[in-house]
């Protein structure tokens, strides 16, 4: 008797065969593209770059032309072939441009701060803490953004001449204190905080201010850094508002007296650009700081003890 031992058939791996669908040119592998893909991209990127950077340039070299510069040839020439600095004399003999540049960038800080601080507390509370009529609240910040600002401007100037803040800096910042929008992406940034995490805070025996200084603000500080940003370009450039509640020349913000020199002025154009490179210079320098927090900070956030 002759016993046989079967042994099991075992497939061999095969070796791994290489899809050559995305190995050709053309074929959607993007870290290797072709010579036309190559050239498209930077085509188009040529082409917004012109559309965006296009104006500020054309400004820039206007604010330095002289009296000899055609402003109108075509093609623009973008190289004054009579460079002056008397524009931007000009403009501060007409109008004290600095000084409504300062008034600007009080409001503007000043509802930066606010809004950071006062979304930071009103967005933690909404994704972070439970009470009641949560989503009540959360319907009323909503349904305030499905309305424009110009069916709410009546209230709000009655509400600022009421409290007597009419022409003042005061009434020019108070409505623009807190906004919906900067409320709820503060609240979506603090929902992704890990709710262990916070509750082993509560545990340990921290307080709510603990908690929001220690693990909610090192989270949402790229949110905070986007809603700051957008706040200071809001209320640096913001003209209907500043403009029904000033009345006096002294106390008119940048965009006021912008107009003021526009409305003027509007045969040298040369004058209007200085002033508008002025009004930029704080918007590029605020920009060019937290770059790194408005790109990078949302995914760079990490809980910290």
């Amino acid at each position: 008797m002759s016993l046989t031992t079967e042994r099991p058939v075992v497939d061999e791996p095969q070796p791994a065969r290489k899809d050559r669908t995305y190995r050709r040119k053309g074929s959607g592998d993007f870290s290797k593209p072709s010579l036309a893909e190559l050239i498209g991209r930077y085509a188009l990127l040529t082409f917004v770059l012109l559309l965006v950077i296009g104006p500020f340039v054309w400004q820039l070299s206007t604010s330095f032309k002289g009296p000899a510069d055609d402003l109108y040839t075509f093609p623009p020439n973008l190289i004054p072939t009579d460079p002056t600095i008397e524009n931007y004399i000009k403009v501060t003999d007409l109008i004290p441009i600095y000084l409504y540049a300062w008034h600007s960038l009080l409001v503007a800080v000043g509802s930066v701060i606010s809004n950071v601080v006062l979304s930071l507390f009103g967005g933690y509370a909404l994704a972070c803490m439970k009470f009641k009529g949560k989503l009540i609240a959360l319907g009323i910040l909503v349904s305030t953004m499905l309305l424009p600002g110009e069916v709410t401007i009546t209230a709000n100037l009655l509400t600022i001449n009421s409290l007597g803040l009419a022409n003042t800096l005061w009434g020019v910042f108070l409505p623009g204190a807190i906004g919906a929008m900067n409320v709820l992406l503060i609240a979506t940034a603090c929902r992704m905080i890990p709710k262990d995490v916070l509750d082993a805070a509560t545990v340990d025996g921290a307080t709510t201010w603990q908690r929001i200084r220690h693990i909610v603000w090192p989270n949402v500080r790229g949110m905070a850094s986007v809603v700051a940003i957008f706040t200071f370009i809001g209320q640096w450039d913001d003209y209907l508002w500043p403009l029904m509640v000033l009345t006096d020349p002294n106390n008119y913000t940048l965009t006021v007296g912008m107009a003021y020199l526009n409305g003027n002025f509007s045969p040298d154009p040369r004058m209007i650009a200085a002033g508008t490179m002025v009004a930029l210079v704080p918007i590029i320098v605020l920009f060019s700081v937290m770059q790194r927090h408005f790109f990078k900070g949302v995914q760079d956030g990490a809980v910290k003890g």
